[in-house]
């Protein structure tokens, strides 16, 4: 590995040093849906022209400094052909067979780390049809890249580190589910149903998300075992809590005479008990509990008092002791949640159409992430659930009924909530 000598590293923020460290280490896949067949011809000078100026951190790698164990970015020479990946499949065979090898392949690149002695990112192509894309492109970025970058979270993680959640059919409450692999399963859903269930209700679209999800849960749950409708599951959702008011450079962050600038992305975690199917006999009720539970604790001092909790860990255990916290809040709760706002117009990457996009995050020490994308008029959810332990499509069925079911009830019950 070469380095470049460009003065003093840039140090990674606590939350960068959070999320790769030897207790947690999470990697966001993002996965792209070609209309027409990839052309990779000029995939390098792309990497090497677009994608690699667009943040210093895909051309560094992280450092520490032996005195403090602080961590710094180090600038190097990235070797292109180490970080693009093509598999290679049988050919002319069917979409529905490519779509077995497809999720093969992504569950197995989920499961693999990403080498700490390079630039933190990969790019898979998958040139191959399937039933949902003539080519597909996969983006491997670990957390502590696109965490500060990522500015677009309108919800994420959620939940408290000291009430663990029963075990049922979504949390086996097992050690090491991180290292486990999964299965990528997707689901469409109209952004205009979305709003006309958000019209009808009075609330937002992310507590439209947030029910959906949550009624599909406990159906899954309930099909699988009955008793489960009445256990206690929570989501984790991470509250982004700095304040934003305009785009700040790194170097104004770090700025040691700047008081009032924090340094990196802040977070914290609140957790939303997942409802019981025993005590709501409307399925609309599950949008309505979401609102009520997300209003409420997005007001909550606790979110910020859990901020300062983890500056406190920071300070006194290190960005590892940190990371415990994180890992043990992931490990007690029953799934994650992300939300992000996509593109309004249809993307194209050197002139190739994108039909579909979607992401996923892997590495925490869950059975269930379900991560939401909106694209062009459509939002995407992708479920990664423990393969061997979810039975993914019946989960994607489950959620595609609850969305069913909610829509139909809002149009049904439209004048009882407009009188």
């Amino acid at each position: 590995m070469e380095f470049r000598e460009e003065g003093e590293g840039e140090p990674v923020s606590p939350t960068g040093q959070y999320f790769n460290s030897s207790t947690l280490s999470v990697t966001i896949l993002a996965v792209l849906e070609f209309e027409v067949p990839i052309n990779d011809s000029q995939t390098l000078t792309l990497i090497q022209d677009v994608f690699l100026p667009i943040n210093p951190r895909f051309s560094s790698i992280m450092v520490s400094d032996n005195a403090d164990q602080k961590k710094q970015w180090k600038r190097v020479e990235v070797k292109l052909e180490d970080h693009v990946h093509v598999p290679i499949f049988p050919s002319k065979i069917s979409p529905e067979s490519y779509d077995e090898y497809f999720d093969d392949y992504i569950s197995n690149i989920a499961a693999e780390k990403l080498p700490q002695n390079r630039p933190l990112w990969e790019i898979h192509i998958f040139k191959y049809p399937t039933s949902h894309a003539a080519g597909t492109l996969i983006f491997k970025l670990h957390h502590a890249l696109v965490f500060q970058t990522v500015s677009e979270f309108s919800w994420s993680i959620l939940k408290s580190n000291f009430v663990e959640d029963d075990r049922t059919p979504i949390r086996s409450g097992e050690d090491g589910v991180e290292f486990r692999p999964i299965t990528l399963s997707t689901l469409t859903f109209s952004i205009d149903e979305i709003k006309l269930i958000k019209n009808k209700l009075g609330v937002s679209i992310n507590d439209v998300i947030a029910g959906i999800i949550f009624l599909g849960t406990r159906i899954y749950m309930q099909e699988v075992t009955q008793k489960s409708s009445n256990e206690y599951c929570t989501a984790l959702v991470l509250l982004r809590t700095r304040n934003v008011e305009r785009y700040t450079s790194i170097k104004e962050m770090i700025e040691p005479n700047n008081a009032k600038m924090s340094w990196g992305n802040q977070f914290s975690f609140l957790h939303l008990p997942v409802p019981k199917s025993t005590e709501i006999s409307n399925p609309l009720d599950f949008v309505l509990e979401a609102q009520k539970m997300i209003k409420k604790k997005r007001n909550s001092a606790a979110s910020y008092l859990t901020s300062w909790l983890l500056d406190v860990l920071k300070k006194f255990q290190g960005p590892e002791g940190a990371a415990r916290y994180i890992h043990g809040t992931l490990k007690n709760s029953s799934m994650s949640i992300s939300n992000i706002i996509g593109p309004v117009e249809k993307m194209a990457l050197d002139n190739q159409p994108v039909g579909g996009l979607y992401f996923t995050a892997v590495g925490a020490p869950q059975c269930l992430t379900v991560t939401a994308l909106s694209y062009m008029g459509k939002l995407r959810i992708a479920f990664g659930a423990e393969k061997g332990f979810i039975d993914s499509h019946k989960l994607k069925a489950s959620m595609q009924n609850a969305f069913g079911v909610i829509l139909e009830a809002s149009k049904e019950n439209a004048t009882c909530f407009n009188n």
